[in-house]
């Protein structure tokens, strides 16, 4: 009777452990029949990820704007929840913080420049320039920026070499929008020495010398100085378009002026391959910085002053954004590491303005 228990036991087991098996096997055969796999869906896992973004401090306004949307448009898609981590620099100082092992997953730079220095840290790849208008995300112009009703006249870069007018602009060694404004008043030295016959770099940099002369305050980034501006150091900034532009929106009283010849300043994004990988968010964060490109997020820029470098939303504010009739890129100084030698390096034309050689 014993051993006939003991067989009837070790049988109801095996019938159980039969029907799980079929009902197991069943399952896995419905599933491989009716769920297929979207290649174009996203493939996180729900749940929560943490994405830090290092950024330079003019963007500040416009992901603050951004960063939530992007955040529900990503949960709706994914299921999943973006937190961000921010931090916000000048533009040298942010890059210098990532090359340095602040393991930022995005950056958003004020320009190419410094992405160089990532990629020479060997953070991120060179193909980060595959991507729409080759990884820029905005444009803005180097401007000028007067006390309401402009008391002094001001019109060009030329009026910065008047005696007693007193010019704000950050440091360029800290500073990517310092470059900006450093490059943007050399090279309309350089317009202006091709007017009188060629493009001769040593007017340039004398030009160059003439308006720092009248430095009133040289900050540590664009922010910095928009502050002390605002403060009331100085008769004349010079800085990017898009922040006298959210100045002016929140009711501040400048004016702008825009010089003849001027730059275009390009501002780039990219996903830093090296921390993402190792933190795990490269998807989230290449989605992000894809979504930088959308026109929801480009509306955002524009509404903080930006140049818009989608064609469509551009063109809904063209007349706000007038072309200056000498405006120039990076190109027409030679490029960045031809401007990185011949202007920031340590005998560059900048550190002898400083020097007064």
């Amino acid at each position: 009777m014993e051993g006939l228990r003991v067989t009837r036991g070790l049988s109801i087991r095996n019938i159980g452990l039969s029907m799980l098996m079929m009902i197991s096997i069943l399952a896995v055969i419905g599933c491989s029949k009716d769920v297929a796999v979207d290649p174009d869906q996203p493939t996180v896992q729900v749940g929560e990820t943490t994405l830090v973004i290092g950024a330079y401090s003019v963007a500040k306004d416009a992901l603050t704007e951004i960063l939530p949307q992007f955040q529900q448009e990503w949960e709706q898609k994914t299921g999943q929840i973006v937190k961000f981590q921010e931090s916000y620099e000048a533009s040298g100082t942010q890059a210098r913080a990532i090359a340095g092992g602040f393991e930022a997953d995005v950056t958003l730079l004020a320009m190419e420049g410094d992405i160089d220095k990532l990629i020479r840290a060997n953070l991120l790849d060179a193909s980060w320039k595959n991507k729409p208008e080759s990884g820029m995300v905005s444009r803005s112009i180097v401007v000028l920026g007067t006390r309401e009703g402009n008391p002094l006249g001001i019109q060009d870069f030329t009026d910065l070499t008047k005696p007693g007018v007193k010019v704000v602009y950050p440091n360029p060694k800290t500073s990517g929008g310092a470059q900006w404004d450093i490059n943007a008043i050399y090279g309309a030295g350089l317009k202006f020495s091709e007017e009188q016959g060629k493009k001769d770099p040593e007017l340039a940099k004398q030009f160059l010398e003439q308006v720092h002369h009248n430095i009133e305050s040289l900050d540590k980034s664009g922010r910095s100085s928009m502050a002390a501006f605002e403060y009331g150091v100085g008769d004349v900034i010079v800085t990017y378009e898009n922040e006298l532009r959210a100045r002016i929106a929140k009711g501040v009283k400048y004016d702008i002026v825009v010089p003849r010849d001027t730059i275009l300043i390009e501002n780039p994004a990219a996903v830093v391959s090296k921390y993402a990988d190792k933190h795990g968010t490269r998807e989230v964060a290449e989605a992000f910085v894809a979504y930088l490109w959308s026109e929801d997020a480009q509306r955002i820029f524009a509404k903080h002053g930006f140049r818009s470098v989608n064609e469509v939303i551009y063109n809904e504010n063209k007349s706000e954004f007038p072309i200056p009739e000498g405006l120039f890129d990076i190109e027409y100084l030679g490029g960045w590491e031809h401007v990185r030698e011949t202007i920031y390096s340590k005998r560059g034309v900048w550190y002898q303005v400083l020097a007064g050689l």
